[in-house]
């Protein structure tokens, strides 16, 4: 904004990205809120239900089911892609590994690939007659057809498509870092644990928290490898979460509401994860 203009012609500029950010996010947002409290098949006029479809979440053993997965998904999406990550943007920064650039591209194009290509790549190999038996030497085990195994097959996958992106964030990160710290800390006679202890670690904070908002964020919204590994939920619904719940109810259920009252309380959640995450990450930050 030039000097000397009114401050009220600066809400004149974001004005257009406010209006297409209230017609395709906050207005969706609330309409699914509004329909959350009406017992609604889709077709017929709904009936108004207030909070029952949210009281049914909290006591109905499916919706807890969900949530408890994609609570074990956070472990696979999130916690181990950022640990991993930062284990491996240590090692190729350190090491000034030849041909950077070509692992670095290789560990990103999980990203890349859409997740159809992604999901029927790993159903192959967790096939009876896949690679996965054929090294392991368990001939004709199901993975994806096992209730102890299906969820854990799928986190699996979500390990090896969210690990590149963390990797990818934690180098541009380590690329940041002064020299003179790692000079300074080396002359003080560190290893490679200290130096990574005292700083990397600390250094990375922002971006760390990126990489658990992202990965956080891919967990709760997982839907197509689960739909495409596992159709019908996996064997027993063990694999069931609530983006495949929203899907069943809304479009095969007829309960609209219910299916809306769960994507609401996804995203409340979500929400609340950034929060945290956020100010957890840059509650130091001068």
């Amino acid at each position: 904004m030039a000097a000397g203009e009114p401050r009220r012609v600066g809400y004149l500029y974001v004005l257009p990205a406010l209006a297409v950010y209230g017609l395709f996010l906050l207005f969706p947002l609330l309409h699914s809120g509004w329909l959350s409290l009406f017992d609604w098949d889709g077709l017929s006029p709904g009936t108004w239900a207030g909070l029952d479809n949210y009281v049914e979440l909290a006591t109905e053993e499916g919706a807890a089911a969900a949530f408890g997965h994609v609570a074990v998904l956070v472990l696979f999406f999130a916690v181990l892609p950022v640990c991993i990550g930062l284990v491996l943007a240590t090692v190729l920064h350190r090491t000034r590994v030849r041909g950077l650039p070509f692992f670095r591209t290789a560990l990103f194009l999980p990203q890349v690939v859409a997740m159809v290509v992604v999901a029927v790549a790993w159903q192959r190999i967790f096939a009876p007659d896949g690679v996965l038996n054929a090294v392991l030497g368990t001939p004709g085990h199901a993975w994806l057809g096992d209730e102890s195994t299906a969820l854990l097959a799928v986190g699996v996958v979500g390990t090896w498509v969210q690990t590149g992106l963390a990797m990818v964030l934690f180098l541009g990160g380590i690329g940041k870092i002064s020299g003179d710290l790692f000079d300074a800390v080396r002359m003080d006679g560190a290893g490679p644990v200290r130096e990574f202890r005292t700083v990397i670690l600390p250094s990375l904070r922002p971006e760390i928290g990126v990489a658990l908002t992202l990965t956080v964020i891919a967990a709760l919204r997982t839907f197509d490898l689960v739909y495409m590994m596992t159709p019908q939920g996996g064997p027993g619904g063990s694999t069931t979460v609530p983006a495949y719940e929203i899907y069943q109810r809304a479009f095969h259920g007829g309960q609209v509401g219910s299916a809306a009252a769960m994507g609401v309380t996804i995203t409340l959640l979500a929400f609340a994860v950034t929060f945290v995450i956020t100010r957890i990450s840059g509650g130091e930050r001068r």
